[in-house]
């Protein structure tokens, strides 16, 4: 929206939204999504014709399909959110895809770079939507950290640090260094397990990305290390509502100031306080920046998000690809 692209009264642009897949994922998007002004929460399938009913009974949907097909071929559905395994994303995307219908698929996207070209060429074919479902990129807090970045307000991004999976902590590597790729990768650990890479990029620019142990306190901050400045999402870093930007006189600020720690500015993005969802994960109402994100871009005759593209979507299932292989040649 503050690219002039979309315009902020176009949540009101009227979807009806087909939900694939009964998870609690799916649970929480429905949650988020119906408080979307022009959404409409139309219908919902699953594998089991049983779990469809009952999501929708328990969810006020107002269909519930007996299958996935049955439900993409319904001329009433407009957009299709996709929260089943993400191994079938692929296919479940291009059922849809094909049905003519514009798709949200739930990160990760699918598994392969090659697979996710394959979905982005059938969406372009059909005109219709892709988004690839990285929530994290429509939070308010990631949207102005962007743009500080891209102002270079903090002057150049030499260091990336983030903590959590694979996936969250790859995107804030795209989000700061772009399409660049690294020169060199360093990967420890275990597949579910804690570890980490280092990833090396031209320029003397890094990453340290942390794949925490789910079971156990972990800090989950995302940083953006510049030659002028630093910016901080606080925790949790992947959904985060407030950021803290440090820009002091001069770098490094407590060496080169008498030990005087560097002035800051923090901004709080408070989620919407009219959803409410039992039991929700941190922040799952931010949801809700995803959804009219969606509205609005198609309001404006847009195929993609400028939160999270086509192109940014095929470079972080290439990075991750790399991680993923070199942490599979631990086990």
């Amino acid at each position: 929206m503050s690219l002039g692209l979309t315009r902020a009264e176009d949540v009101d642009f009227p979807l009806r939204w087909g939900i694939m897949g009964t998870g609690e994922i799916a649970r929480q998007f429905v949650s988020a999504a119906r408080e979307c002004s022009g959404a409409t929460i139309a219908a919902v399938s699953s594998r089991s014709a049983d779990n469809a009913h009952a999501f929708a009974q328990d969810h006020g949907v107002e269909k519930a399909y007996d299958t996935y097909k049955d439900m993409v071929a319904a001329p009433d559905i407009d957009v299709v959110y996709v929260s089943t395994p993400g191994d079938v994303h692929k296919e479940h995307s291009l059922m849809a895809i094909e049905a003519g219908k514009h798709v949200l698929c739930e990160k990760e996207l699918t598994n392969t770079l090659a697979d996710g070209e394959a979905m982005y060429t059938a969406a372009e074919q059909h005109n219709v939507m892709l988004q690839d479902g990285v929530w994290t990129r429509f939070f308010p807090a990631v949207e102005h950290a962007r743009h500080l970045i891209e102002a270079r307000a903090i002057g150049d991004v030499v260091m990336v640090q983030a903590a959590f999976t694979v996936l969250y902590t790859a995107q804030a590597v795209t989000l700061a260094y772009g399409d660049a790729k690294p020169t060199n990768i360093q990967v420890g650990g275990k597949q579910g397990a804690a570890g980490g890479a280092m990833l090396e990029f031209e320029n003397d620019r890094f990453a340290f990305l942390t794949f925490v142990a789910f079971q156990s306190e972990f800090h989950e901050v995302t940083e953006f290390i510049g030659t002028r400045g630093r910016i901080t999402l606080e925790e949790p870093g992947h959904c985060p509502t407030a950021l803290t930007v440090r820009i002091p006189p001069v770098t490094p600020s407590r060496y080169m100031n008498g030990n005087t720690p560097s002035p800051l500015q923090r901004f709080e993005y408070p989620p919407p306080d009219s959803i409410r969802m039992p039991r929700p994960f941190p922040n799952q109402q931010g949801f809700i920046y995803m959804v009219e994100a969606i509205h609005r871009c198609l309001a404006a005759g847009l195929r993609e998000c400028p939160q999270f593209s086509k192109a940014e979507s095929l470079h972080l299932l290439e990075l991750i690809g790399a991680i993923y292989s070199m942490r599979a040649e631990t086990k």
